[in-house]
């Protein structure tokens, strides 16, 4: 190894953990982990890794279900399922990033409809999420947990 193959090593091996410390904050920064409050304002969905994805679970009731807090899964069409419990239950299914937006699967148990999912930050606090069928979808801001 020359003497210039050794100082650049040396200096690579330098520069690199202090290049990924400076990245670390800003990709903090545009993370859509944590804990979202849905638009109507029922429930807060805790958004996280899971596996090589990311998804989003029912962590907390804001707003008490019809059927009390173990609302069960009543509006799957799968007959199998409608005796699962949503406190608990990912809603938010095999998220992956694709530049500033997140692409996954979104479950409504209100209607037992799944749709394709778009999630995207619009500020640090507010989180735009859209359920789309073809080309056409509908979106809503969930805001950030404090």
């Amino acid at each position: 190894m020359t003497w210039l193959n050794l100082a650049f090593s040396t200096l690579a091996a330098g520069l690199l953990p202090a290049c990924l410390l400076l990245a670390t904050p800003a990709l903090a920064a545009n993370s859509i982990n944590g804990e979202w409050i849905t638009a109507d304002r029922d429930a807060i969905i805790k958004i996280s890794k899971c596996g090589a994805n990311v998804c989003g679970r029912i962590d907390k009731y804001l707003v008490t279900p019809p059927n009390g807090v173990g609302q069960k899964d009543i509006h799957n069409p799968d007959k199998s399922l409608r005796n699962r419990t949503l406190l608990g239950m990912a809603i938010l299914t095999g998220f992956k990033p694709d530049g500033d937006i997140w692409r996954g699967k979104v479950y409504d148990p209100k209607t037992g409809k799944t749709y394709r999912s778009e999630v995207s930050l619009n500020s640090p606090n507010s989180l735009k999420m859209k359920g789309c069928i073809a080309f056409v979808c509908r979106g809503q801001n969930w805001t950030r947990a404090k």
